[in-house]
């Protein structure tokens, strides 16, 4: 792991394991070196080996001498280190093409609906930019993020509390069941689809993000299973849980990206954190009908508003061993 990078824009080193990455004058160095690849020049950042003309083991093995920042592990630490851009890193054209798209069409569909509606808005402190950023009548505004490619975990959770703190409620759409995003803020999944059908107005389902509230008697009658026994038995009592909408009973409407749109903004439709039984600190982000909500925190003896996520995760926390610049290429290793 590479504790240096070469920014080629300033023409400056960059040390990763100084507070000030070695350039006070420069405060916002930190926010620009770990935005998102597909927003920034992908050859922003370089192998110091490479730049000193020295062997850069990455290109010698045929790949990328170009570099993006992450969080490393050692020990209990977490430092910031450089690592070397995988060529499917960077969004593909056909990705792009989709993550244009789908920005669009939630603009536009906002506007159609009366809403207010921009496309590539920062938060006040820049840290992060939402690629739609759309309004409710009464104000609320909610922060689309698009995410057709890899996104770590911790990016997703460290810039959705950003978004939160800046009175704005993010909203993840991911094309991947395995998407990395997926519960761990308000997210919605659609289809992979060509671009071409996304701006022509096909059809975009929400597979996976939406629920529903079902409450059933807990009796040898009902097709649900007992939530206290783990499937063996009938306890007799009444359960509740949420539900994608082709599970229910009866079957509800899917839910389309429109609708999305429209009610995500009026509240209508509200993200909840649903803490796992017998945990309190894993869980399931999900968007319901603002109804269920209300009647799921009656059933379940909630007065105040379902717990947060968490506002902190483990790997939150960036360590700065203030050492001296490894040039030597570490790619591999």
């Amino acid at each position: 792991m590479a504790n240096g990078v070469w920014h080629t824009g300033y023409g400056i080193e960059i040390n990763l394991s100084l507070p000030d990455l070695g350039h006070p004058g420069r405060p916002d160095l930190l926010r620009e070196i770990t935005a998102r690849v597909a927003e920034r020049d992908p050859q922003l950042l370089e192998c110091l080996a490479h730049h000193d003309g020295r062997e850069c083991l990455s290109e010698a093995g045929g790949k990328s001498p170009w570099m993006f920042i992450r969080r490393g592990r050692v020990g209990g630490r977490r430092p910031l280190v450089a690592s070397h851009l995988p060529i499917t890193h960077k969004a593909t054209p056909a990705e792009s093409e989709q993550h244009k798209a789908t920005k669009e069409r939630i603009v536009d569909t906002a506007s159609r609906y009366g809403l207010g509606a921009e496309a590539e808005v920062p938060t006040a402190n820049r840290r992060s930019i939402s690629d739609a950023l759309v309004t409710g009548p009464g104000g609320k505004r909610i922060g689309w993020e698009i995410q057709y490619h890899h996104f770590s975990a911790s990016s997703v959770h460290r810039r959705s509390v950003n978004a939160v703190q800046h009175d704005i409620t993010p909203l993840w759409v991911a094309k991947d069941r395995t998407a990395s995003l997926i519960d761990r803020a308000p997210w919605a999944r659609v289809d992979d689809m060509p671009w071409k059908d996304i701006a022509g107005g096909k059809e975009m389902v929400i597979r996976g993000g939406y629920r529903h509230l079902q409450v059933w008697k807990c009796v040898p009658s009902s097709n649900r299973h007992c939530l206290l026994s783990g499937g063996a038995g009938h306890c007799g009592g009444v359960h509740s849980d949420w539900f994608v909408p082709a599970l229910c009973e009866p079957e509800k409407k899917a839910v389309h990206l429109e609708d999305l749109v429209l009610e995500s903004a009026t509240g209508e439709s509200v993200p909840v954190y649903v803490p796992n039984r017998g945990s309190g600190r894993a869980g399931r982000h999900m968007w319901v009908p603002s109804t269920d909500c209300k009647r799921w925190r009656e059933l379940i003896g909630e007065k105040e508003p379902l717990p947060d996520a968490p506002v902190h995760e483990d790997d939150d926390e960036i360590t700065f061993a203030e050492q001296e610049i490894d040039r030597t290429c570490r790619a591999g290793e």
